[in-house]
């Protein structure tokens, strides 16, 4: 009781010793660290709000998540940074096309690398609201490209807007790559930038079959802007090292989840 005392009184240690709790359980809460440092929850509350602001966590109603590794990062960056997973990811992804779908392309670097990673052979119309991805799709001869437009997003490099939206709500899909900036069981996928959860939302309506792409750092993680519940998406692709969360937590949900090899 008397440590419990040392560190309530010791803001910054508590503090240290919540992100060591974070790394080692995948998320906190509230409620629990309350307990353990026989403080209020308005105290800790307090806490998760500094981490919060330092970088250091992801709030979420009830505690707290890792940050996602890539929060931060702008669009060209991420292209030049080489990772063998995102390249597994982007394979696992292409071989779902087939020849004559119509193919939804979401933004993101992982989904340029899917559209990098299709058999150079294949025949089917994509559309996307990326021009990067646009660009990459054109250089396939049986590829017929139909790029949404709009105000584009320096942040993703993707058009966003009532063009770009009133566009993809006329397709019918039978597939969609969709970017994740975070994806939460109970949460669902949200994203950090506001502008672009409506064309996310688009793309999710017009699709009969939703792959969502993501390494592991962005499972049981959230974003200030909700996209969607994680029902909407049929199959989830990510990597076999799994650090923080379950991810079984998403096959009970009905997902059907596809883990690269290591």
């Amino acid at each position: 009781m008397h440590q419990q005392h040392s560190t309530a009184e010791l803001p910054h240690l508590r503090r240290q010793k919540i992100l060591l709790i974070l790394e080692r359980d995948g998320k906190v809460m509230a409620s629990e660290l309350s307990q353990h440092f026989a403080v209020s929850e308005d105290t800790i509350r307090r806490d998760l709000a500094e981490l919060d602001s330092a970088g250091l966590v992801q709030r979420v109603h009830g505690g707290a998540l890792p940050r996602p590794k890539d929060t931060g990062k702008d669009y060209f960056t991420r292209i030049r940074e080489t990772d063998e997973v995102k390249t597994r990811l982007a394979q696992l992804s292409a071989n779902r096309v087939e020849d004559g779908q119509i193919v939804l392309f979401d933004s993101g670097t992982t989904i340029l690398q899917i559209a990098q990673s299709l058999p150079t052979d294949i025949c089917i119309t994509a559309v996307t609201a990326s021009p990067m991805t646009a660009i990459t799709l054109a250089e396939y001869k049986g590829i017929t490209v139909i790029l949404a437009g709009g105000q584009l997003n320096p942040a993703t490099m993707s058009a966003g807007g009532h063009e770009a939206v009133r566009l993809l709500q006329g397709i019918k899909a039978d597939l969609l790559f969709t970017g994740v900036c975070a994806i939460h069981p109970e949460v669902g996928i949200s994203s950090l930038h506001f502008d672009e959860v409506p064309v996310k939302q688009a793309m999710l309506d017009s699709a009969s079959h939703v792959i969502a792409v993501t390494t592991a750092d962005k499972l049981g993680a959230v974003e200030p802007f909700v996209v969607a519940p994680c029902s909407r998406v049929h199959t989830l692709i990510t990597e076999r090292h799994v650090a923080s969360g379950n991810i079984e937590d998403y096959r009970k949900l009905g997902i059907d989840v596809v883990q690269a090899d290591a």
